[in-house]
């Protein structure tokens, strides 16, 4: 098992979840964090601190969101580590509201 980033992620790229993180399983592009499941050793630190609740461990994943297992494992790999702390993509607070958060 492993924890996966969810679509909630898309347009916030919040990253206090990468602070907690002890192993660098985290990726980014220009919309959003991914978890590489290679990498990431399941002790499940980030999920409590996403702003967005968009970090799952894989068990635990609505069925709605299941597809981003795959998507996770895809595009992980081959995207820069992101391994400190970034300020969130521009909107991202708007974005965070639209989800009730």
């Amino acid at each position: 098992m492993t924890t996966v980033v969810t679509d909630n992620c898309i347009r916030c790229r919040f990253t206090d979840c990468v602070v907690v993180c002890p192993v660098d399983c985290f990726h980014f592009d220009d919309e959003m964090l991914y978890i590489d499941p290679e990498v990431c050793i399941d002790c499940n630190a980030c999920i409590a601190e996403c702003p967005v609740e968009a970090i799952y461990e894989q068990a635990d994943l609505p069925a709605d969101k299941r597809a981003w297992i795959a998507i996770n494992a895809e595009r992980a790999p081959g995207l820069p580590i992101c391994s400190e702390k970034w300020d969130p993509l521009p909107g991202a607070e708007e974005r965070k509201a639209e989800l009730g958060f």
